[in-house]
């Protein structure tokens, strides 16, 4: 099963603490592997600082104040902006007819002039599963699997997203034992 376009929601007993209480946003995936960006860990910067750190004048008010989320434990210091598949940049991967991700330049130059995408979510780093390693997580019982809903990335509420992504299938997190197990 192709995993593109789907959440993955970590489940309640998920102790490591970069995924523990994680909704990941599956980017690519194939038989040799999986990307996707967490997108809803803040990190307590916000999109003007980053842009600064990178020497962009920000000069839109409304997208300075964006909070950028931990994409992933991976090259942290990379940069990827999810959002809505109306323009093209120079490295966007279109993941479904709603929604690319991009990770050039260009992208973070429109934004901070405020012609950029009308919704977007800035992100540092990124998670990546190499052969089979997704699904054996998914065995596991580690990864909730959910299609993916548009507003859930752009509008939830970065706290609500957990639960909300789960509730997509019906799912209630915090009615789950940690206590896991095979019958």
């Amino acid at each position: 099963m192709i995993l593109v376009d789907h959440f993955l929601v970590a489940m309640p007993h998920v102790e490591d603490p970069n995924f523990s209480q994680s909704v990941i946003y599956i980017c690519e995936h194939s038989e040799k592997g999986a990307m996707g960006i967490m997108i809803n860990k803040p990190i307590g910067l916000t999109l003007g600082e980053l842009l600064n750190y990178v020497d962009i004048s920000c000069k839109s008010p409304k997208d300075s104040q964006l909070e950028v989320v931990a994409g992933g434990p991976i090259q942290q210091e990379s940069g990827f902006i999810l959002h809505p598949t109306e323009e093209v940049w120079q490295t966007t991967l279109h993941i479904n007819e709603h929604v690319a991700v991009t990770s050039s330049r260009d992208i973070l130059e429109a934004i901070a002039l405020g012609q950029g995408p009308q919704h977007i979510l800035p992100a540092l780093g990124y998670c990546s599963w190499g052969a089979g390693e997704l699904e054996q997580g998914i065995f596991d019982n580690l990864w909730l699997c959910v299609p993916a809903v548009t507003q859930l990335i752009f509008d939830s509420p970065f706290q609500e997203r957990w639960q909300a992504a789960a509730s997509l299938i019906g799912v209630n997190l915090y009615q789950i034992s940690s206590d896991v197990g095979r019958a």
